[in-house]
């Protein structure tokens, strides 16, 4: 027993046995520690890529109560009442105002800083005792549009309606980690609000302020959990949480207590506030929420003013980390006592399978957080790893998708301003010589020495100046989202009413223009004027593009949406035989200003207008072109509801 105690193969063995379990042990340990800080870590950029996605939730509600009382202020009606301060006028706009735009406090502060009037129980209040409107007073000092987080007082919630002072009421709650609370109540209200000056020639009338109020509110919180954490539970709880907090107490939370309730009054803890709001950093670490750990990312909220006056914050659960990392420790530990003469190769092996998936993982984060939203991270394993993949990949697919519809919803900000400015300038430039035109055009048929040939070419031309001026009228109409004129109205007549003006020009072109229109077309409740001018724009376009002894056909249809199968509509199809448009540039048909004319040939507004006008009906327009053999545009418009 000695000798083989003793002989070199049993010292091999022994040796290589105890070198293996030495290894095996330092692996499980240095493994755990690697598992962890990389999971911990690729948490941690996770966490930090989502507080930018919250950032964006919580500016595109600014952008929305900005451009909400923008639009407002640009129609030409809410400058006349606000002129001639009538009060009733007024009142109505604001209403319909804070309807679509759900504001919770709104109104119109005149020059000298008294209210006008506003929405609530108290719409025209007493001038004499009025508190101070922080949001209109900068406005005014500014001469400038302002937008942003405010901070308001009880006295200036009170004064705009007592059920908003009754919600910015906030009763402390005394929280772990956090500083001693100072009273019993925070009474003040952080608001996201926006104030818009009016002015004529030059002169401040008056300042559009709106705004909604943070305090118990679930609009902000509640859209990041939805989008951002895509409604996960973990364990039966809540994945991801977000909170607002004025100053260092949460008025906005879907964090949940123990008894089940939203966590608003709880405040955040001590080395949170000092990194935040004292030093003004961005914190991402693990931080105590309420009850429980999170890996937590915190950043400092700023006024109007400058000043941090709150944090938006954000949390995943660690217990999910912690599990994975336990999870996977105990595959080690298995591993290890199942036999210590392979776990060199074995403990390789699976190194090798479990930090690869990581690595790849971190690496694709770097990616995301600096803007590529589509990584690279490999196979998806089986096990936690591959949950890890998944819930990864279904996050960057999400903030990728965040990422698009914030960047359209701007791009349709821009074009529409741009379709303003346009309006305006298009309004005040060429409505003057129109008029011009059209004056002396009425004075020269007023003679009676012309012959009959010229007073019919007079009349032609008087005849398609107005109709310019409609279309002038119609874009300014689309830009400003005027109501329609509507009235029964018979498509084929609209249609052939737009051929027939269209036919000289398209005989000079040498261009057939060919209508067939669909029988038991029911009629449908249009705005004629402005829709004969989508029809003349669509066909103008075929006429540029189509090459002499081409042809144009025009069809109506009685048919489903190709959206809805149960509704049915009027389609008008124009199709030409022309060059076609290359695939490229259709998703940007109707983008304004977009257009393949030569400079000077045409301003790219046309089908934007066009669709506007449209989309306004209810309808759509569909576009399929093939170059070299032409184009169809199929405009569908929806047959009204009491014809169903």
């Amino acid at each position: 027993m000695r000798k083989i105690l003793y002989s070199t193969r049993s010292k091999l063995i022994i040796s290589f046995l105890g070198v293996s379990f030495l290894v095996s042990v330092v692996s499980l340990f240095v493994g755990g520690q690697l598992l962890y800080k990389t999971v911990l870590s690729e948490a941690q950029i996770r966490v930090s890529l989502d507080l930018n996605a919250a950032r964006e939730v919580y500016q595109a509600r600014i952008k929305l109560v900005n451009v909400s009382l923008n639009i407002t202020t640009l129609g030409f009606g809410f400058i006349s009442a606000l002129k001639r301060c009538d009060t009733q006028e007024l009142q109505h706009r604001l209403g319909r105002m804070s309807l679509h735009a759900e504001l919770d406090f709104a109104g119109i502060v005149m020059g000298n800083g008294k209210v006008l009037c506003r929405i609530g129980p108290d719409p025209v209040p007493d001038k004499k005792h009025q508190p101070v409107n922080p949001i209109a007073e900068l406005a005014i000092k500014r001469q400038a549009p302002i937008a942003g987080t405010v901070i308001l007082s009880e006295d200036f919630l009170l004064s705009e309606n007592s059920e908003l002072a009754n919600l910015a009421r906030v009763q402390f709650i005394p929280t772990s980690m956090a500083d001693p609370t100072k009273g019993s109540e925070g009474a003040s209200g952080m608001a996201l609000a926006a104030a818009i000056p009016v002015f004529d020639h030059n002169e401040l009338i008056g300042v559009l302020y709106g705004g909604v109020l943070l305090n118990r509110s679930k609009c902000i919180v509640d859209r990041v959990r939805d989008t951002v954490f895509l409604d996960q539970t973990y364990k039966g709880r809540t994945f991801g949480v977000a909170s607002v907090f004025l100053n260092d107490l949460r008025i906005s939370t879907n964090a949940i207590t123990q008894d089940g309730k939203r966590a608003i009054g709880t405040r955040v803890s001590k080395e949170v506030e000092k990194r935040v709001l004292l030093d003004g950093d961005t914190w991402t670490q693990r931080a105590f929420v309420v009850g429980d750990w999170y890996i937590t990312a915190y950043e400092p909220i700023t006024d109007i003013y400058g000043n941090k006056v709150g944090m938006l914050g954000l949390g995943i659960m660690e217990e999910k980390y912690l599990d994975i990392r336990r999870k996977a420790l105990s595959v080690f530990v298995f591993l290890t006592a199942a036999g210590t003469v392979l776990a060199v190769g074995l403990g390789s092996l699976l190194a090798h399978r479990i930090t690869v998936p990581v690595r790849r993982l971190i690496k694709a984060s770097r990616q995301v957080s600096e803007g590529y939203f589509n990584p690279e991270i490999g196979p998806i394993s089986r096990d936690e790893i591959g949950l890890l993949q998944k819930t990864f990949k279904d996050m960057v697919a999400a903030l990728g998708r965040r990422r698009v519809e914030s960047e359209n919803q701007l791009l349709q900000s821009v074009k529409q301003a741009s379709v303003g400015r346009l309006a305006a300038g298009v309004a005040h430039e060429i409505n003057n010589p129109l008029t011009g035109v059209l004056t002396f055009t009425h004075m020269l048929l007023r003679r009676k020495d012309i012959d009959d040939e010229m007073r019919s070419d007079l009349e032609t031309v008087a005849k398609a100046t107005e109709r310019v001026r409609k279309i002038v009228k119609g874009l300014l109409d689309f830009s400003r989202q005027t109501s329609l004129d509507r009235e029964p109205a018979e498509v084929n007549h609209l249609v052939k009413s737009a051929v027939t003006l269209m036919e000289n020009q398209a005989l000079v072109n040498g261009i057939a223009i060919l209508f067939e229109p669909g029988q038991d077309i029911p009629m449908l409740t249009l705005d004629r004027s402005q829709m004969q001018g989508v029809i003349l724009n669509i066909i103008l376009n075929a006429l540029d593009a189509t090459q002499p002894g081409g042809e144009i056909r025009i069809s109506t249809n009685f048919i489903s949406s190709v959206i809805d199968m149960n509704q049915k509509g009027v389609e008008i199809a124009i199709t030409d035989t022309g060059s076609g448009i290359q695939p490229d540039h259709l998703d940007q048909l109707f983008d304004p200003f977009f257009t393949t004319k030569e400079v000077g040939q045409g301003t790219g507004l046309g089908l934007a207008v066009s669709l506007g006008v449209v989309q306004r009906h209810g309808g759509t327009i569909r576009v399929q072109s093939e170059v070299g053999k032409g184009s169809t545009f199929c405009i569908w418009l929806p047959l009204d509801e009491d014809d169903d």
